[in-house]
């Protein structure tokens, strides 16, 4: 399970460097914070989805530690202010 949950967590890093890079250019510019905020829902459901992956299966919770459940939660909580503060 380690290789497809890099896989999603590689995808949401991206998303969240996307959500974070985005700049618009003035108050005007509604392509950008459509931008950011499309960025930010994929960031929280890609997140929600990779939680989802290692927690509710008791096989990959079981070998998998905790620290797979930290990407997620840090990206998902980026994502989030992201969203509210700049989006």
């Amino acid at each position: 399970m380690a290789v497809p949950l890099l896989i999603l967590y590689a995808l949401t890093a991206a998303c969240c460097y996307s959500a974070l890079t985005i700049r618009p250019s003035g108050t005007w510019d509604e392509d950008a914070y459509g931008a950011i905020t499309l960025a930010c829902f994929f960031t929280i459901a890609l997140s929600a989805v990779g939680l989802l992956i290692t927690v509710i299966p008791p096989t990959v919770r079981r070998a998998m530690g905790r620290g797979w459940l930290v990407p997620p939660l840090v990206f998902a909580a980026v994502a989030a202010v992201r969203w509210t503060f700049g989006g």
